[in-house]
């Protein structure tokens, strides 16, 4: 049976593949920046009016939380990680992000509850709330636009 990519690896290459399908067709600008995080809102809140079943967007919602957690990666210095049992219990999701300061953050259930809460609930905001953030990586490393 072959070994499973690290968490990292993965969500990068989620939030890759979601970012061209999401772009192929409109011209959101997932950018990898944190006013990109807007957009997430934004997105969510579409879904949200569009389609008020999670389980038929589910897939999109995963790959929003991808992108975002991979937001907080580029411009915090977060790093992808695998949640233990109890945080995965406590975080209903099955990786997370670790800033620098050894917090665990979950942007995958932050998207979530911007489905089911609306507004109360922002991607953006949970940017901006990060304790430990550090300097932003290099552009070298983010999608031109």
């Amino acid at each position: 049976m072959a070994e499973q990519a690290p968490a990292e690896l993965r969500m990068r290459r989620h939030a890759e593949l979601f970012v061209r399908q999401a772009t192929a067709r409109n011209r959101l600008p997932l950018d990898y920046s944190v006013n990109s995080l807007r957009v997430v809102d934004f997105i969510v809140d579409g879904l949200r009016k569009g389609s008020p079943d999670r389980g038929s967007v589910q897939h999109v919602l995963f790959g929003l939380g991808a992108y975002a957690g991979e937001v907080l990666v580029r411009r915090a210095g977060a790093q992808w990680v695998e949640f233990d049992a109890g945080q995965r219990e406590l975080f209903g999701q099955p990786v997370g992000v670790r800033m620098p300061d050894g917090r665990a953050w979950n942007p995958l259930g932050k998207v979530v509850k911007r489905f089911e809460a609306g507004e109360l609930e922002s991607v953006r905001t949970l940017y901006l709330q990060l304790h430990g953030r550090t300097a932003p990586r290099p552009a070298c490393e983010s999608r031109s636009a």
